[in-house]
C-alpha cells in the first residue's frame, strides 16, 4: 500500500460518523496540511491469542477500508503483551486472513508474510523507558499488594477506592522495586507497577490503573528478555502514538477506557517540550469507538471459542462451522461476501443484534453471480430407462450441451453425460404423492435439467420393501430438456416439475459435508448462561456415496482456482458447495457453504406457527 495523497473522494459512499470526523479534522488541518488526507492513519491491532473472527472482519474493513478511501495507511500491529496465550500460528493465521479479505498494510510483500507487520513487543524498551519517566514524575509507583486486595480497596459503582498503603512511598523506592521486576527478581503476582491518578474516581478505570505485571514467561517474539509486561491500557496509546495513528478505532466497550488512554499520554507530555530534560512532546492519536458486529446464533468470546476447540464440539479453529475467518474460508465463504455483510451492518454508535441470514445473503447473492454449476446427488437413486435401447444401443452415451452459469454466459458451456442408468434425489419421488407434488411418481413425468423428459413406469423394491429403483421411459424428441413438439390437434405436452440427475456410467462418489449454523438459537447461552446447552445437533450431517458429475473429479484444493484457492460451485437446486481440505485425488470432499434459499427463516417461521 502506498502512503499518497487521496486517491479516493473523500466524500464518496458509504458515509458514517467516523468519515465526518476524519474530514472535518482533514479540512482543519489537525493532523497535517488542510486538504492532506494522506496523513490519515489507522491501524488493526488484535491479539495473537486465537484466529480472527467475524467481529474482527468487520474492524478489519472499516480500518483498512478507511485507509484505502482516504489514500492514507492502516498498520496491522499485534498486541503481543501477554506471553502466556500467545502463539506463532495465531501470528500466521491472522496475516493470513486479513490478506484473504483483500486488504494489505505499509511494507507488505508476496515473498515475505510478516513484512511490514509490526508488534507491541517492538516498542516494549520505549514504553518502559515512559514508565520508568511516569515513575520520576510520581505518576506511577510500585505496589506490593496481592491482586485479590488490589481489587477489594478499589471500591465500586457507589464507593470510592481505597489508596494502597505503597501508593506514596518514595521514588527511588518505586525506580529500584521496577527495575526488580524488569529483570526477574521477583515471582509472578507478587507486584504490579500502578499509576497515580484518582482513587476517587467516578471511572473505575482511573483509580490507579495497573501499568505492568510480572509474568515470568517464555516470549513467542522476545524469549526472556523481558519479565513484566504492559497492561492493554498502558500499552494501546503509546503503541498508536510511536506509530503516528492518527485515529485509533475501537468498539464501544473502550468508550470508558479513553480517559485514561488520553491521560498517559498526557502524563507523558507533562513537562516536555522545546529545551525540555524530558524532550518533545510524543504524538497524541485520537480514539473512536464504534459498536462492534453483534451476530444472532454466533459467538464471538474468544474464551468460548477456544473452549469449542478444546473440549471438541467442533474440529478445530477452521471447522466450518464455527465463525473464524479460518473456518468461514474453508466452508466457502467468500473475501467479497464478508465484505459487503460489514458494510450493510453499517459504522454506528449504537449496539444491536446483526441477522446472520444477511451474511447468508450476501455470499447467495456473490456466488450466483460467479459461482459454476454443477449436478450432484446427495441421496441417489437410481433410475433405469428401459427403452434407451430401442434403436439397439442400449450402453451409449449422450453428452449434453450444460450452461455453466446463466448469470455469467461467458463462462461458456460444458458437455455432461447422459444414459440409460440415472441417479435422481431421493427426495425427488413420492409412491404416493400428494397434489402440489411436482416431482416425480408413478405415471408422472418430468423433465431432466438438459437432458429428456422421463416418465415413471414401474417401482422396483428389494425384500425389506425398501425402495431401490425407477423404471422410467423417455421421450427422444425432448433432448436437452426441450418440449416436445405440438400433437396432431396442435397442444404442447407440458410438465412442472425440473430435476437433477447424474449419469451412472460418468459420476464419481464424493462425501459431501452438510454445514448449518452451530447454535440453534439467536443468543446462544441466554436462558442458561451456557452457550453449549444451546449447540445445535444437525450442524454437520454427513452424506458418503454421494454421486456427482464426472468433472469434480479433476477439482482439488492444490489447482489453479479461485484467487484464495478455494473451489466454488452451485450443486444445482441444493446450494453452494467448495471443495474441502481434506479432499485427495482418490477422495473427493465438499463442504455446504449455504443453501440456495433462506431455509432457516422458512423453519423458524414454520415452528412459529
Amino acid at each position: 500500500m502506498t502512503e499518497t495523497m487521496n486517491k479516493v473522494v473523500p466524500g464518496a459512499e458509504p458515509r458514517h460518523f467516523i468519515t465526518d470526523i476524519i474530514d472535518a479534522d482533514v479540512a482543519g488541518g489537525k493532523w497535517g496540511p488542510v486538504g492532506d488526507y494522506s496523513v490519515v492513519r489507522t491501524r488493526f491491532p488484535p491479539e495473537p491469542n486465537g484466529y480472527l473472527h467475524i467481529g474482527h472482519a468487520k474492524s478489519i474493513c472499516l480500518n483498512f477500508g478507511l485507509a484505502e478511501r482516504y489514500g492514507g495507511g492502516c498498520r496491522l500491529r499485534f498486541d503481543d503483551t501477554n506471553p502466556e496465550k500467545e502463539e506463532e500460528e495465531y501470528v500466521r493465521s491472522i496475516i493470513e486472513n486479513v490478506r484473504w479479505l483483500g486488504f494489505t498494510w505499509p511494507g507488505a510483500r508476496e515473498d515475505d508474510p510478516k513484512a511490514g507487520v509490526l508488534f507491541a513487543s517492538d516498542y516494549f524498551g520505549q514504553m518502559h523507558d515512559w514508565a520508568v519517566e511516569l515513575i520520576r514524575k510520581g505518576k506511577a509507583y510500585v505496589d506490593e499488594q496481592s491482586a485479590e486486595q488490589i481489587r477489594a480497596t478499589r471500591g465500586d459503582l457507589t464507593r470510592p477506592g481505597t489508596p494502597s498503603p505503597f501508593r506514596d512511598r518514595p521514588i527511588d523506592e518505586s525506580l529500584t522495586r521496577f527495575e526488580e521486576m524488569v529483570h526477574g527478581k521477583h515471582a509472578d503476582g507478587s507486584m504490579v507497577l500502578r499509576a497515580k491518578i484518582d482513587m476517587g474516581s467516578a471511572n473505575m478505570n482511573l483509580r490507579d490503573p495497573v501499568m505492568y505485571r510480572i509474568v515470568n514467561a517464555r516470549h513467542h517474539r522476545t524469549g526472556d528478555a523481558w519479565h513484566v509486561y504492559p497492561m492493554y491500557d498502558w500499552a494501546h496509546g503509546l503503541e498508536d502514538s510511536i506509530e503516528g495513528i492518527t485515529h485509533s478505532i475501537c468498539t464501544l466497550e473502550f468508550e470508558i477506557h479513553r480517559p485514561l488512554y488520553d491521560w498517559f499520554i498526557d502524563a507523558i507530555n507533562e513537562g516536555r517540550g522545546a529545551g525540555s530534560a524530558w524532550g518533545e512532546k510524543i504524538h497524541h492519536p485520537q480514539q473512536i469507538e464504534f459498536a462492534r458486529l453483534n451476530p444472532s446464533y454466533i459467538i464471538t468470546s474468544k474464551r468460548k471459542l477456544r473452549q469449542l476447540v478444546e473440549e471438541k464440539h467442533v474440529r478445530g479453529w477452521d471447522d466450518p462451522r464455527m465463525p473464524t475467518l479460518s473456518g468461514l474460508r474453508r466452508r466457502g465463504y467468500t473475501p467479497e461476501s464478508l465484505r459487503a455483510f460489514a458494510a450493510e451492518t453499517g459504522v454506528t454508535k449504537f449496539n444491536g443484534v446483526h441477522d446472520i441470514g444477511w451474511l447468508e445473503r450476501a455470499v447467495r447473492d456473490h456466488l450466483n453471480k460467479v459461482a459454476p454449476r454443477r449436478m450432484a446427488v446427495l441421496d441417489p437413486l437410481k433410475v433405469t430407462i428401459t427403452n434407451w435401447g430401442d434403436g439397439g444401443d442400449a450402453d451409449r452415451i449422450e453428452y449434453m450441451d450444460v450452461v455453466n452459469n446463466p448469470e455469467d454466459m461467458a463462462a461458456g458451456t460444458r458437455q455432461v453425460a447422459f444414459g440409460r442408468a440415472l441417479y435422481i434425489e431421493r427426495e425427488d419421488f413420492m409412491e404416493d404423492p400428494p397434489k402440489k407434488f411436482f416431482r416425480l411418481g408413478p405415471g408422472r413425468e418430468v423433465r431432466l435439467r438438459c437432458g429428456y423428459w422421463i416418465t415413471c413406469r414401474e417401482v422396483v423394491k428389494n425384500a425389506a420393501g425398501e425402495l431401490v429403483e425407477l423404471k422410467c421411459t423417455y421421450d427422444p424428441q425432448t433432448r436437452g430438456g426441450e418440449s416436445p413438439p405440438p400433437d396432431a390437434q396442435g397442444n404442447v405436452r407440458k410438465v412442472k416439475g425440473t430435476l437433477h440427475w447424474v449419469c451412472a456410467d460418468e459420476c464419481i462418489d464424493a462425501e459431501v459435508r452438510l454445514f448449518d449454523r452451530l447454535y440453534k438459537t439467536e443468543k446462544p447461552g441466554r436462558e442458561s448462561d451456557n452457550h453449549l446447552d444451546d449447540l445445535n445437533p444437525d450442524s454437520l450431517r454427513v452424506r458418503t456415496g454421494c454421486k456427482l458429475e464426472m468433472g469434480l473429479a479433476e477439482v482439488l484444493p492444490d489447482e489453479p482456482a479461485w484467487g484464495d484457492g478455494i473451489r466454488r460451485f452451485q450443486f444445482e437446486r441444493l446450494g453452494y458447495f467448495c471443495v474441502d481440505a481434506d479432499a485427495t485425488p482418490g477422495r473427493m470432499v465438499f463442504n455446504r457453504t449455504v443453501t440456495l434459499k433462506d431455509s432457516w427463516a422458512k423453519e423458524q417461521g414454520k415452528d412459529a406457527g
